[in-house]
């Protein structure tokens, strides 16, 4: 083959591949494909919420999701088992915010804080969509939940200013920050890391939303649901610090790493806070549900 037409090949094939990789991922989601592997996609909805994997496809997601190099292909899979947006190898740590809802300040009869409350959790905390949390041997009752908005940072982040701060989020994903009140109110000494960071503690998903599809994150409705009973029902608007401001506060002087998650806080209707008090068992149906981003459903089993 001469020379000119086998470079003119080659120039084609390039841009062939060029071609299947068509844009960046705007939804992703992780998951299990019927080949048993753990793939990144973009699910194919019929509208911007998760809220059923049955018959649910997705474009597979080449690249790395953090430099900006991932694309969506024309590759179309069926997903068998949908699991948490980000692995926990992926996560070098949990970053919590403590009563940054006003209402939830209020019905727990606490002043609305000057500055965030931070604790933290482990990435051994997260748990995928669908799978049991569990209550420990150790703090079986009293086991509560949250319903949170995740933030997930993108890259490194140090002293950022509030108007630059959305530059460094990836997306955003649901979160539960399920807590052991006990532990957290009379055993845990004032700590509360002990208290939240037990395994299955931190469920994440259904999916990953980008800052391009989640422009407002001050703006969307948050909801828990219990057996299938309506317990907690807000909006980010009603949070004391809004995510640029948690962000930029979480960067002063520390280091925000990629993969960072921000549970940025749970509204009022948690269950100690009732009359009487609930408090989850073994059996019980979790769902939190976020608008543009879905419902994060998981099961209560008790610890073996």
């Amino acid at each position: 083959m001469p020379a000119a037409m086998l470079g003119l090949l080659k120039a084609h094939r390039r841009l062939s591949t060029s071609a299947s990789l068509v844009q960046g991922w705007k939804r992703l989601i992780r998951f299990i494909g019927e080949d048993g592997s753990i793939h990144q996609g973009e699910p194919i909805l019929s509208e911007n919420n998760l809220k059923s994997i049955d018959g649910l496809k997705a474009k597979l997601i080449e690249g790395n999701i953090f430099d900006n190099t991932a694309k969506v292909t024309d590759n179309i899979v069926p997903i068998r088992k949908l699991l948490s947006p980000l692995s926990a190898s992926q996560v070098p740590l949990i970053r919590c915010i403590g009563l940054n809802y006003k209402k939830h300040a209020l019905e727990t009869n606490q002043p609305t804080p000057k500055y965030p409350i931070l604790f933290i959790k482990p990435s051994t905390a997260v748990q995928d969509p669908f799978e049991p949390v569990r209550l420990p041997k150790i703090a079986a009752n009293h086991v509560d939940y949250e319903a949170e908005l995740a933030v997930v940072i993108k890259k490194e982040c140090k002293n950022v200013d509030k108007e630059k701060a959305l530059e460094y989020v990836l997306g955003y994903t649901a979160g539960n920050d399920v807590s052991a009140r006990e532990w957290q109110k009379t055993l845990g000494g004032g700590q509360w890391s002990f208290s939240k960071g037990f395994d299955t503690f931190s469920p994440l998903g259904p999916m990953l939303v980008s800052t391009t599809a989640i422009t407002n994150p001050n703006n969307l409705r948050i909801r828990m649901i219990v057996n299938d009973v309506k317990v907690q029902d807000s909006n980010t608007s009603d949070m004391v610090f809004d995510v640029a401001s948690l962000v930029s506060f979480l960067s002063q002087s520390t280091t925000l790493l990629p993969g960072t998650v921000i549970l940025t806080g749970t509204p009022e209707g948690v269950g100690f806070a009732k009359n009487p008090p609930i408090y989850l068992k073994a059996g019980d149906k979790m769902t939190v549900e976020i608008e543009n981003i879905g419902q994060l459903t998981n099961y209560v089993e008790n610890e073996k």
